[in-house]
């Protein structure tokens, strides 16, 4: 059997203060992920949580692998979607857990997509007081964000993520051959976190962008890979979300967050509900950070190039979005904190941005 080693690039390590893993980025990989996973855990139990979607297409393959590594695996699987990342949810995962005699020298593996990576990683962080977590994103938009970085957590009826914690997992495996199971708007919605990236740090990955076509798995490799450096660098900087500067990663996100909760997570997909909040942010970026009109146009054309949404549907309730804004975890003691871009490749933090900023970009949409 071919060598894991040889299906894939050298990882791309991801290390800060405290913390340091590999992220594996290559083809076939699912079959090899008890090979892989062995070389950074001696543990033997483990579980799989995963979601009504992705278990059926991927588990069993997962648990085969695992098993031919000699490690024990106990599948969980829970409701698809965001209505699952509750902490009652959670805790029924933990209540599995515990009756599937798994302990302190137990691991967690999340596989899914960014629901599944949240609380999967909530629970590695808070089960026995925190075992190792190993992510397995099935989907585009995991593989270039939430899988990186070490932020986990659940919703609460106020809002997404307010209650979590910082766990890093110790390896990432990103298996491209998944995606080609993907519905085109699912794949789609990653794009939008992969310009969010562009805007806020690469300007030649833009252009890159601007240039997409249709493309093969080396080259949609070579682009998770770029993303996760991206992420990579911005949370070493920055790795508990408090100097300010992980804050860019938060582009867009303050007005989309809002746009999801509005639309009771049904609406939108979140990469989808993220580009409409890009619009905005591109919107009260002309007027507070002086983005260029033809640096916000081209933005807004690349977007709706992967066709993500730029305008909301008339009969959306702008004034839930309005409301939902008070519960995001990035306004301080009632202030905003807002990240603008000036030009594509940069983004900064600033107060500068009103409640009425928002409600006119919002009005505009």
């Amino acid at each position: 059997m071919e060598s894991v080693d040889s299906l894939v690039h050298s990882p791309v390590a991801i290390r800060g203060v405290g913390y340091r893993y590999p992220a594996v980025v290559g083809a076939g990989l699912l079959d090899h992920v008890g090979e892989y996973t062995r070389k950074y855990l001696p543990r033997e139990r483990c579980t799989i949580i995963s979601d009504g979607n992705v278990a059926p297409l991927f588990a069993d393959r997962v648990k085969k692998s695992l098993i031919a590594a000699d490690f024990r695996p106990t599948l969980i699987t829970i409701p698809t979607g965001e209505k699952s990342k509750t902490l009652e949810q959670a805790g029924a995962i933990c209540d599995q857990m515990v009756a599937a005699g798994l302990d302190r020298k137990s691991f967690v593996i999340g596989l899914g997509g960014g629901v599944i990576g949240d609380i999967s990683g909530f629970v590695a962080a808070i089960y026995h007081r925190g075992i190792p977590h190993v992510q397995i994103p099935t989907t585009l938009l995991a593989m270039v964000d939430s899988s990186i970085g070490g932020k986990t957590g659940v919703n609460t009826p106020h809002g997404k993520n307010l209650i979590g914690a910082i766990h890093h997992p110790l390896l990432v495996i990103d298996d491209v051959d998944v995606l080609r199971t993907l519905p085109r708007r699912e794949f789609n919605q990653g794009f939008a976190e992969i310009i969010k990236h562009a805007v806020i740090a690469d300007a030649k990955m833009f252009g890159t962008l601007q240039d997409w076509k249709a493309a093969d798995a080396a080259a949609l490799q070579r682009l998770i890979r770029r993303n996760i450096q991206i992420k990579r660098k911005i949370v070493a900087r920055d790795m508990r979300d408090q100097t300010g500067e992980r804050a860019v990663l938060n582009f867009g996100h303050t007005v989309g967050h809002a746009i999801e909760r509005a639309g009771e997570y049904r609406k939108f997909l979140h990469g989808e509900a993220l580009s409409l909040g890009i619009v905005a942010a591109c919107a009260i970026s002309t007027n507070k950070a002086w983005l260029s009109a033809d640096q916000r146009d081209a933005i807004v054309d690349l977007l709706e190039k992967f066709k993500l949404p730029i305008k909301l549907p008339k009969n959306f309730p702008r004034q839930k979005i309005v409301e939902a804004l008070k519960f995001d975890k990035k306004f301080e003691g009632g202030k905003v904190r807002f990240v603008v871009t000036p030009r594509i490749g940069a983004a900064h933090l600033t107060n500068d941005v009103t409640l009425d900023d928002i409600r006119a970009a919002i009005a505009q949409l």
